[in-house]
């Protein structure tokens, strides 16, 4: 058994980046060492900005021995006519290193079984370059000299210790050694290692606290130090911590202050300007109110920190200085000077200017508003607000803080005398930010928020402008997402078929702001659907596959809150005891619903048995739409209850019947309960055992 080190060297990394590259190189640490089946005790991971390593301990010293048989070519290949090996069989058996007298035949084959000896850990160790590190993947990659192997930054040095005995291999210039850096400020030179064991002390002497959670929890028990210190609030917000987390080496925490005067700037200016901008963390009293101090951290140690303060303090107030100014000029102006100026702003070249864009989203507003129905006093607001809401974008303080536009909106909005309504539905125009982000919490919010990423969908798979692989430079998957998790949150039924139908209407009549060609609407209709789709199966990664692809199946109108309701529904009575019964049932109509299509009105008068009869009266009435919204398991419960009377119908009655006007009929009333059944989607893709 043996420890060994991997640790790569690197310029800096991108703060977003260090965390998900330790993840992929323990991934691939782990699947090296299982392909090559060596055992090992644990993998212990470690991340700072310039570096990415793992100590595996209790290596083992040998990978596991192992027997495999080998299939070679066809008898008909090894063998000539006169039962000779051929040249094929024996270069086959020399590729293995044997002769063909070691083969056994059958099946019309020949086979060789072959013992492989375990390998020494140290042999394996030295392909970890090319197989490990070489093949790393990230978002973000840098050429660097004449090179051409791109990666996250340049790789500066490399550490191969298999216990204290260097494990070569190179990448490049770069040969891998016992040699790592200290912090670049507080240590100078390159650092021998002597074991594998002793990276972290090694580092540590060095003024690098190479493990992330170590450092995550140093960084976080000295500013909630500091603000408890001073009786402060202290507001962490992870996603922070972690930035501040993967640019230190070796943390120290301090304390700053900032005139109290830029109080008098709204609170998410103040702490926009602290988080993101300068990444501080500020702090509040204990009511809530902020206060004029904020606790930052620094890339080393406490040596000369009062330089460090007073250079922090005066980037800060730069920047509130420059906020205030914008704050004060903003407010000479009013919505209208703004939205004049918003004229000039081109929402795609493809598609139009924001103005044309609002416009629409006006229209996609209203329309849902009267289909959903909003109250007047709603419709109002919503009409306003979709009027006006993005203005901002014009706004001196959104031109220097981009992050704070809608936001912005909703405080300006204020200021200029919008009521409450419409300025909250402004700051809540682009929620949810994330698959993850806070959703609106208002009704008129939600709308706004919707009908505008509605139209940026529309708009764009309009111009052809689609997502493909990866490739989402217009955030489109984001806002379907934010669309799906929308509409599931509000419970609100719609159909995007009809939606898409109305702006083709809109659109030939030349209304304004509707320049888009919607010319192909049915191709366009099925892209969004599935696009809406992969959202809603995202969303449901949870349910069972064959469930998912059930209930997405069938998808006509796209009424998406209904589609989020079937995955609910099946996935609530896989373990029913007759779920098995129910779902073959009504697959069964569904399978010659397919195979027989119908328009035809069916007519009792020629109903000849009694199964028909009872089944018409049971289903005749029921609309499927009106199933769905009275509850999640109401149309479920009525189709089940069919189970006995489907399977009567069928053991009474002869479908394609000779006489083709009853056939007819038949047909006809099996593609009425297909309608019913598919309700819940096509569930012939439900796997029943």
């Amino acid at each position: 058994m043996a420890d060994y080190l991997l640790e790569i060297g690197l310029e800096e990394i991108p703060a977003h980046l260090v965390t998900e590259s330790e993840n992929q190189l323990i991934e691939r640490i782990k699947n090296f060492f299982s392909d090559n089946l060596l055992d090992y005790k644990k993998i212990q991971a470690f991340s700072t900005p310039r570096r990415l390593a793992v100590l595996v301990h209790d290596l083992s010293n040998y990978s596991q021995s192992k027997d495999e048989e080998l299939r070679g070519p066809s008898l008909k290949v090894a063998k000539d006519e006169s039962g000779n090996w051929s040249r094929a069989a024996e270069g086959f058996a020399r590729s293995q290193g044997t002769s063909p007298a070691e083969f056994d035949e059958r099946d019309g084959y020949v086979y060789l079984n072959k013992h492989i000896e375990g390998v020494s850990a140290e042999e394996i160790l030295k392909k970890i370059g090319i197989e490990v590190v070489e093949k790393m993947k990230f978002s973000t990659y840098m050429k660097w000299a004449d090179f051409k192997l791109e990666y996250v930054r340049p790789i500066r040095w490399l550490v191969s210790l298999l216990d204290s005995k260097i494990v070569p291999f190179q990448i490049l210039d770069v040969k891998a050694d016992r040699f790592t850096r200290g912090h670049r400020f507080l240590s100078g030179g390159k650092i021998s290692i002597s074991e594998a064991g002793d990276y972290e002390e090694t580092l540590n002497n060095a003024y690098v606290i190479v493990d992330a959670k170590v450092r995550k929890n140093s960084i976080r028990n000295q500013i909630r130090k500091i603000a408890d210190t001073n009786d402060w609030n202290l507001h962490v917000d992870p996603d922070l911590l972690e930035e501040v987390n993967n640019i230190v080496e070796y943390p120290t925490a301090f304390a700053g202050v900032f005139d109290d005067k830029y109080l008098n700037l709204p609170e998410i200016v103040l702490t926009t300007s602290m988080r993101d901008n300068q990444r501080f963390f500020y702090v509040t009293n204990k009511q809530g109110k902020i206060l004029p101090h904020f606790i930052s951290v620094r890339n080393g140690d406490s040596n000369q920190i009062e330089n460090v303060v007073k250079g922090n303090e005066k980037v800060l107030v730069a920047r509130l200085e420059d906020a205030e100014f914008f704050f004060e000029e903003d407010q000479k102006h009013n919505i209208d000077f703004f939205m004049k100026k918003a004229e000039r702003l081109v929402f795609h070249e493809k598609i139009g200017t924001m103005t044309e864009h609002m416009k629409r989203v006006e229209k996609i507003a209203a329309l849902l508003a009267n289909q959903l129905a909003f109250n007047g006093q709603e419709k109002k607001d919503l009409k306003r607000a979709a009027n006006i809401y993005k203005f901002d974008l014009t706004t001196a303080m959104v031109g220097e803080f981009a992050e704070l536009q809608g936001t912005m909106a909703g405080i300006y909005a204020k200021i200029f005398g919008e009521n409450q309504t419409v300025c909250q539905a402004l700051s809540e125009q682009y929620l949810p930010t994330s698959s993850e982000g806070d959703l609106p919490k208002s009704k008129v919010g939600a709308m706004l928020a919707l009908a505008d990423k509605l139209d940026t969908l529309f708009s764009f798979f309009a111009a052809g402008i689609i997502p493909s692989g990866s490739n989402d430079p217009y955030g489109l998957r984001r806002a379907a997402l934010g669309i799906v998790r929308i509409i599931g949150q509000q419970k609100w039924n719609f159909s995007v078929s009809k939606l898409l139908h109305s702006l083709k209407t809109a659109v030939d009549k030349h209304e304004d702001g509707f320049l888009i060609d919607f010319a192909d609407t049915k191709e366009i209709n099925r892209k969004v659907i599935e696009f809406f789709l992969d959202r809603i199966r995202q969303q449901s990664s949870d349910i069972r596959y064959d469930l998912l692809d059930a209930s997405t199946g069938k998808v006509n109108e796209g009424i998406i809150n209904y589609i989020f309701k079937r995955v609910r529904i099946l996935a609530s009575h896989v373990a029913d005891p007759d779920f098995r019964d129910v779902i073959e049932a009504l697959t069964r109509v569904q399978n010659l619903a397919e195979k027989n299509k119908s328009n035809v009105e069916i007519d009792p008068e020629l109903f000849v048995t009694n199964s028909e009869k009872r089944l018409y009266q049971l289903t005749k009435d029921k609309d499927p739409i009106v199933l769905l919204s009275k509850g999640d398991h109401t149309v479920y419960q009525f189709l089940a209850s069919l189970k006995e009377p489907i399977n009567n119908y069928f053991d009474e009655n002869m479908i394609m019947d000779k006489n083709p006007i009853i056939k007819n009929n038949r047909v006809a009333q099996i593609n009425l309960l297909n309608n019913l059944i598919s309700s819940l989607g096509d569930l012939r893709k439900v796997v029943v055992k």
